[in-house]
């Protein structure tokens, strides 16, 4: 009997352990090691924010996504020693023959000069709850959003905070009494997608009469005197402020060995490897290059996004399989990536294309309706039901017609 630990309860970590379940459980051990007890859907952290959610509908008890011969264990990693292949959690020790490292990207907003409890996010449960709060309490003024630094998880985020604050200021009636700023260190709306995406995006914004402001490195904070300070540039005003802080990998990877430059994990960009022998990092811990894209001078990584930890996961699970069986094991991660783009007024967008397409990404957006919207919020409940309903809840979906709106998923 082999043992496979999965670390980190998010997308990716979920994902792996339900496929190897599936495949193997009952002839092998599968541990998934996390902190929380209940698991949070982050895409909906906007609709929390707008106040089309609350917090008890986007959150669910864990034990409830993951199959029943999944050993659940409730515990802060502390070491990783691939040296002894084992896994330590404070006072106690696991030993594996599979790793896979799925812990995330974790906030740093401490990073930033000058934070303080009044600067708002929506990239958490807590803050999108919080966020909401003031949404309701705010008459007018300046609206800052700002992307504080790079990488950061949900490329696409940002845009769409943005213009549902706009949709929600707008259905409060004050919509001409705000200015909204979206400002970013970026050279243009999700540069790793490339122009056509990026144009694409801007145009919306346009429209809504959202200021974009690229190529603005966020320097300092002063919320005494309502300030944002960027590099190189004249102070901006603002009264309600919402920052996406900085991302760091988690302290157990940042004090390993598995950690490169840029604070990450390096892994093979089609199988998942990472250097040491049997352990693979997934999701928004792994740094994957791409093709032709830049910024400024270093190549840009695959974006820090659910759709590619769901991918990988796939494709490493079915890997370790294939080595616990002695065969080969060939299955590559293709970067095939899609988002719904919430765009206010209950549309969106869906963008998608080949992240590995040479000589660099091409990325579309299909044209804003209702169907995206709605195949979002479909995705949303499919995700959230309990593992032994999902099944059904697919069927149902596509007895209604939802194969055409497009939810891409595995059962």
């Amino acid at each position: 009997m082999k043992t496979i630990i999965v670390i980190g309860g998010g997308v990716g970590g979920i994902v792996t352990a339900n496929e190897l379940s599936s495949q193997i459980g009952g002839d092998h051990k599968i541990i998934l090691i996390e902190k929380n007890k209940e698991h949070s859907f982050a895409p909906s952290f906007l609709w929390l924010m707008n106040g089309d959610r609350n917090e008890k509908q986007i959150r669910v008890p864990l034990k409830s996504l993951l199959k029943k011969n999944i050993e659940i264990v409730n515990a802060t990693v502390s070491e990783i020693v691939p040296a002894e292949k084992t896994v330590k959690t404070g006072d106690k020790e696991y030993r594996y023959d599979f790793l896979v490292i799925a812990l995330g990207a974790d906030l740093a907003p401490e990073k930033i000069q000058g934070w303080d409890n009044s600067v708002h996010t929506f990239y958490t449960l807590e803050g999108a709850s919080k966020l909401h709060h003031a949404l309701n309490n705010f008459s007018g003024g300046k609206v800052a959003l700002v992307i504080s630094s790079m990488p950061y998880k949900c490329p696409g985020a940002p845009h769409e905070g943005a213009m549902l604050i706009e949709d929600f200021l707008k259905s409060k009636g004050i919509r001409e009494k705000v200015e909204i700023s979206l400002f970013t260190p970026e050279p243009q709306p999700l540069p790793v997608a490339g122009p056509e995406l990026g144009n694409a995006v801007k145009s919306i914004l346009d429209q809504k009469g959202i200021q974009f402001y690229p190529s603005m490195q966020l320097g300092s904070v002063d919320t005494t005197s309502k300030q944002l300070f960027f590099n190189g540039k004249e102070p901006f005003d603002y009264d309600l402020l919402i920052v996406i802080p900085p991302h760091q990998a988690p302290e157990v990877i940042r004090q390993s060995d598995f950690v490169n430059a840029n604070g990450w994990i390096d892994v093979n960009p089609q199988t998942l490897e990472t250097k040491h022998e049997n352990v693979f990092a997934i999701g928004d811990i792994a740094s994957i290059p791409l093709p032709g894209r830049w910024f400024p001078d270093k190549p840009m990584m695959l974006p820090k996004a659910g759709v590619f930890a769901h991918l990988q996961s796939d494709v490493v699970a079915k890997n370790i399989v294939r080595k616990i069986k002695g065969e080969k094991a060939d299955e590559k991660f293709c970067a095939d990536g899609y988002c719904m783009l919430e765009a206010g007024e209950d549309l969106a967008g869906f963008a998608y294309g080949d992240f590995f397409g040479e000589p660099h990404p091409q990325v579309h957006l299909k044209q804003i309706g209702w169907k995206w919207h709605i195949g979002k919020v479909l995705f949303e409940k499919w995700w959230l039901s309990p593992i032994s309903l999902k099944k059904e809840f697919y069927k149902n979906l596509l007895k209604t017609g939802g194969k055409l709106i497009g939810i891409p998923v595995k059962l």
